[in-house]
């Protein structure tokens, strides 16, 4: 469970934040209130907490000012903002100190599960990246490590190149789309599409050294239902057309 922080100077929307919403079912627990910024600081340099979820207008201190402080202190609490008014200049100035979620009061039920569960993909995320880095730089042992999400998902593209796609294959690896895009680049230095196209495009010169297939049904194969767009990216990949390779010297058939 994810330590939760519920900070509103209105004590009914805290108790109503804090007994109504089930959030062991969504994978937090409520661990304390504040009544504003100064109280939610206070209580997060004493406890740990993961998520605070505040009301971005409090006396003393709101929302902003609490972001602005934990982004300068580099903190690793996730700032979920709650307000009741649809100022653009606010949401962008949250943008500036890292909160990336906004509920607008009154906040439905469905609302506050749609972006509890998204945080909860993204510090799932974090955490398994934490957990690999510190595995990468522990000593290595005699047995062979688990098999690492990248492992899972080039094996994924090797079978599935022709239906594979990022969101296919974050569900694989049971990670975000975003992030697993990001993770894949941080892990592997490329592109997840450029190494997909790669698979895709080496599968395709293979088969173009078998003259029984026609380079429409090579195409379609490789997961490229429209010949032309085929056509297009293996001569970027390449330098040439299908055609030229299969008929370049030392791979012309009869």
């Amino acid at each position: 469970m994810y330590k939760l922080l519920i900070a509103d100077d209105e004590i009914e929307i805290r108790n109503g934040l804090s007994q109504y919403i089930p959030w062991d079912h969504i994978g937090f627990e409520v661990v304390g209130q504040a009544a504003n910024g100064l109280h939610a600081l206070e209580y997060m340099a004493e406890q740990p907490v993961d998520v605070l979820l505040c009301d971005i207008k409090m006396p003393q201190m709101g929302g902003i000012d609490v972001a602005r402080k934990l982004f300068e202190q580099r903190s690793s609490v996730s700032v979920v903002l709650l307000s009741g008014h649809r100022e653009f200049e606010l949401a962008q100035q949250a943008l500036n100190y890292g909160v990336k979620q906004y509920l607008l009061k009154p906040t439905k039920y469905s609302e506050i599960n749609k972006v509890f569960e998204r945080l909860k993909e993204d510090l799932d995320l974090k955490a398994l990246l934490e957990q690999q880095s510190e595995t990468e730089e522990a000593p290595t042992e005699e047995l062979a490590a688990p098999e690492t999400a990248i492992d899972k998902i080039k094996h994924y593209i090797s079978f599935h190149y022709k239906e594979a796609s990022l969101e296919n294959a974050s569900n694989v690896v049971y990670m975000n789309p975003y992030y697993l895009s990001k993770y894949f680049k941080q892990k592997t230095g490329e592109n997840f599409s450029d190494y997909l196209t790669a698979v895709r495009m080496n599968k395709a010169a293979e088969l173009l050294k078998d003259p029984s297939y026609k380079t429409y049904e090579i195409s379609e194969l490789v997961g490229y239902s429209n010949a032309k767009n085929f056509t297009r990216t293996f001569r970027r990949y390449f330098g040439e057309t299908p055609r030229e390779y299969r008929n370049t010297d030392g791979r012309r058939f009869e």
